[in-house]
């Protein structure tokens, strides 16, 4: 997709956002200023030209790039972007009204917090791609990437869905791989050829392209 950025010029934002709001709210004795909302249901046709739930979720959609992409190249789905920072979110769907895309939305959220508004067996595809790492054991408790976060997606996807992951940083790898394994619920694939993938990058993906950066990337498929 071509977009003339100019058009949309980006807020001025940090990289990261309060450390609290990727724990999930029950955890919290009171809720920070800016907490991202918690949502039981959304009304999709709020979101979507097409009144059904989403079939594509970009969790950590960042900046909005895949996003967008993707849901040109799959006008027949509907592509959700969850993204814990405010500004992000609201800049994407500026740019998603501005170039007149009605199958995607950024919506403004926090995935520790479940994904309960999402219907079961109704997603196809799941990308979460280079999540911050949290490298201090003491912030480990902030990685969404969890067992309950699994069991989330599992339910989620449908019986041939599959979840796509990337990552540059060799202990996320690791550590998404003891959740995976210790699930029982899924079987990996590693990917090393660019065929085996989908077709539309990541804006990161392709700054590791360029640099010569080593990144892997995995696909998981649901067991039954």
């Amino acid at each position: 997709m071509v977009i003339d950025y100019k058009r949309y010029p980006q807020p001025r934002t940090r990289h990261h956002t309060n450390p609290q709001f990727y724990l999930p709210a029950s955890q919290l004795q009171v809720l920070p200023a800016h907490y991202p909302p918690l949502r039981d249901q959304i009304s999709w046709a709020e979101l979507f030209a097409r009144d059904h739930s989403p079939n594509a979720l970009d969790i950590g959609c960042g900046w909005g790039s895949f996003l967008m992409n993707y849901a040109e190249l799959h006008p027949e789905c509907n592509v959700l972007g969850i993204e814990t920072r405010q500004p992000p979110t609201e800049w994407i769907n500026g740019v998603i009204s501005g170039e007149k895309i009605d199958n995607a939305h950024a919506l403004w959220y926090s995935v520790a917090n479940g994904l309960g508004f999402i219907p079961t067996s109704s997603v196809q595809s799941v990308f979460y791609f280079f999540p911050d790492p949290w490298f201090k054991k003491r912030h480990l408790k902030r990685r969404a990437f969890t067992q309950d976060f699994l069991a989330e997606l599992h339910r989620v996807l449908q019986p041939d869905g599959r979840l796509y992951l990337m990552t540059d940083v060799p202990e996320v790898d690791a550590y998404q791989m003891e959740v995976l394994l210790s699930s029982g619920a899924w079987d990996v694939q590693l990917i090393e050829h660019d065929n085996e993938w989908i077709p539309v990058r990541t804006d990161h993906e392709e700054h590791c392209q360029r640099l010569g950066f080593p990144y892997v990337r995995r696909l998981c498929t649901k067991r039954q």
